[in-house]
């Protein structure tokens, strides 16, 4: 890499180009090979249900595999940026540098090899010289200067990238197999080259407008998306309106972070009674990811959208493609759901999808939408205080929705259960609402509205379900959170339930079930009768 004048002037980046393209092939090849490794081997012997010390000592040696190959990646990918932007920045400095010699040239200056600069028209004048003369001299003199300050300013610029590129990648060894591999080394890794290549944090637009989002991130090159992906994976993975996909392996680097994080608490000693909790439910997440990246059924692939183990913790995912996918289904939890029951929510979204496929629905894609800190059994499941918020950020998921799928618009139904209902209510009453095709709402205790009508869609499209003891839905609901939603005089429908309690409207073979699975599918639902 040219260090002076003459070199950087002359300098050929066909040498540096066709490196960056090789180590972007390396990247994309070790992320490749993660995949094949987890969807061919792991995935599938987890799916297998083997069990036993062997199967125990063999997951370890698996994973640690994948991990290696996940930090190999990031690394790589980093060296390429690494390269990259020095690449840039020495050609910008070179353009630079040759502008300014031929404007001096033409001004009349002449540079030398070395890079002096000289006047080749104005000598000093005498003590004779008018003013003019005077003048002409101090700005010629001026302008030399400046030529001057500009050659050495682009020189400084080439070896100040040069010297941070080399320190950079003296601080990476994708090769080497016996060094500390993780997901928290590879994110510290990869923020360093990523605000070296001016992707600072900063420049992630906010997560509230999909369509400013999906913009932004279609703005950016392959390696920019990834650099950011790998970089800023908390951020990236919560940001409505960029693929499925991207989401879903930005989050994916969340759950391995925030489960290394959890892990070395537990080597010290200072795992407390909640981030068991939270401990446990990252578990059982990835377990479900592991077993579903060995299914042969891509409509059981798992898509994390979002992942946070702050507080109670939020937890968004997919059963199936949403950007794919002829119906799309989200299901907001209620009252008393936080991270650690995060194998009760996919259970419930897998059965609300089969009960789509019974009801011709093939094409079928199920969200558990826990993206909000729902309440616990105490007076805040009384108020709209957790709702509010939370109705903002479900707004802003749906229309990311919206924006990310492909081919013709799919049926979008939004259920509610519990104070998840009330979620909805708050979400799909304000703004121009959820743009879902049904809204589907069971045991509510009210969805902060008088009237189906406030909900920015056609009442006929409004669903209430309630189990007759059921005591949120038949003696809670309507007193502080809204009207109730199985009056007539709401304005919406009644389905059939045929459960029992506040948690049964799932259970398998039930009228309740298949009700939901009907709507989720565009049919009509079997009604029931409103309350009195």
């Amino acid at each position: 890499m040219p260090e002076n004048f003459k070199e950087l002037l002359k300098q050929d980046f066909s040498d540096l180009e066709a490196a960056v393209m090789s180590w972007q092939k390396l990247a994309k090849a070790l992320e490749e090979a993660q995949v094949r490794h987890r969807h061919k081997v792991t995935g599938p012997l987890h799916a297998s249900g083997w069990q036993g010390v062997d199967s125990r000592y063999a997951f370890m040696k698996m994973e640690a595999s994948e991990t290696q190959l996940s930090t190999a990646q990031s690394d790589v990918t980093s060296i390429a940026t690494i390269l990259d932007t020095v690449h840039a920045k020495m050609k910008e400095a070179q353009e630079d540098l040759r502008r300014c010699v031929r404007t001096a040239e033409l001004d009349g200056y002449a540079v030398d090899d070395h890079g002096n600069v000289t006047d080749s028209r104005s000598s000093c004048p005498t003590g004779n010289a008018d003013d003019d003369e005077q003048e002409e001299h101090q700005l010629r003199v001026a302008k030399l200067e400046g030529y001057k300050n500009d050659i050495e300013y682009a020189i400084e610029e080439a070896s100040s990238a040069d010297w941070q590129g080399r320190q950079l990648l003296q601080q990476i060894d994708a090769f080497n197999l016996d060094k500390d591999y993780g997901a928290s080394k590879a994110e510290e890794g990869a923020r360093k080259v990523a605000e070296f290549s001016h992707l600072d944090e900063d420049s992630i637009p906010s997560k509230k407008d999909p369509k400013e989002n999906a913009k932004w991130w279609a703005g950016l090159t392959e390696q920019e998306r990834q650099s950011y992906l790998d970089a800023y994976p908390e951020r990236i993975g919560w940001l409505d309106g960029i693929p499925s996909a991207d989401r879903d392996e930005a989050n994916r680097k969340v759950v391995d972070l925030q489960l290394a994080e959890y892990e070395m608490k537990k080597q010290n000693g200072d795992l407390g009674t909640h981030d068991q909790g939270n401990y446990d439910g990252l578990q059982k997440l990835q377990s479900a990811l592991d077993k579903a990246d060995g299914s042969s059924d891509g409509s059981k692939k798992l898509y994390v959208l979002g992942i946070d183990a702050k507080g109670d913790g939020r937890a968004v995912v997919s059963q199936g493609n949403p950007e794919t996918a002829r119906n799309v289904a989200i299901q907001v939890p209620g009252t008393d759901n936080d991270l650690s029951n995060m194998d009760e929510q996919i259970d419930r979204v897998d059965r609300l999808q089969q009960a789509a496929v019974d009801n011709g629905a093939k094409n079928t894609a199920v969200i558990s939408w826990l993206g909000y800190d729902a309440p616990e059994g105490d007076n805040s499941m009384f108020s709209t205080g957790r709702a509010d918020p939370a109705g903002g950020d479900l707004r802003s998921f749906t229309h990311g929705l919206r924006q990310t799928h492909e081919g013709d618009r799919a049926h979008m139904t939004v259920l509610g259960h519990s104070y998840g209902s009330t979620v909805i209510g708050a979400g799909a009453s304000h703004g121009d609402g959820l743009d879902a095709d049904d809204i589907v709402v069971v045991g509510s205790p009210g969805m902060t509205v008088e009237h189906a009508k406030d909900l920015n869609i056609n009442p006929d499209h409004v669903w209430a379900g309630g189990a007759k003891d059921d005591i949120v839905s038949t003696v809670a609901s309507g007193l502080t959170l809204g009207e109730d939603p199985m009056e007539k005089e709401f304005g919406g429908k009644v389905i059939e339930v045929d459960t029992e309690g506040h948690g049964g409207y799932w259970d398998k073979g039930s009228t309740s079930l298949r009700n939901q699975g009907r709507i989720i599918a565009g049919r009509d639902a079997s009604e029931g009768d409103y309350h009195s």
